[in-house]
């Protein structure tokens, strides 16, 4: 699960604004934050990736197999590459 928060960002200069309800202990921390939809993107990506890796991992095709299994490995890798 991706957790977000609202907030708001200016469209000229990018500023981002996040304001939250003060309990008289914060401490401005620099972070890194980056929009939800490009985080959404990449944890896909990764999971699509991983499944790929999976699947060489714990694949063994068997000997008369063989390049036709690379092959398609290959072809599935190619296609995950070319989404970038």
């Amino acid at each position: 699960m991706i957790e977000t928060i609202d907030g708001w960002r200016c469209i000229g200069c990018g500023k981002v604004d996040a304001p939250r309800p003060c309990i008289g202990v914060c401490t401005d921390k620099r972070v890194e934050l980056v929009l939800a939809e490009d985080y959404a993107e990449l944890a896909w990506r990764v999971e699509q990736l991983e499944e790929a890796l999976a699947l060489i991992a714990r694949t063994t095709p068997k000997p008369d197999k063989l390049e036709a299994s690379w092959l398609a490995l290959q072809a599935r890798a190619r296609k995950l590459l070319d989404t970038a």
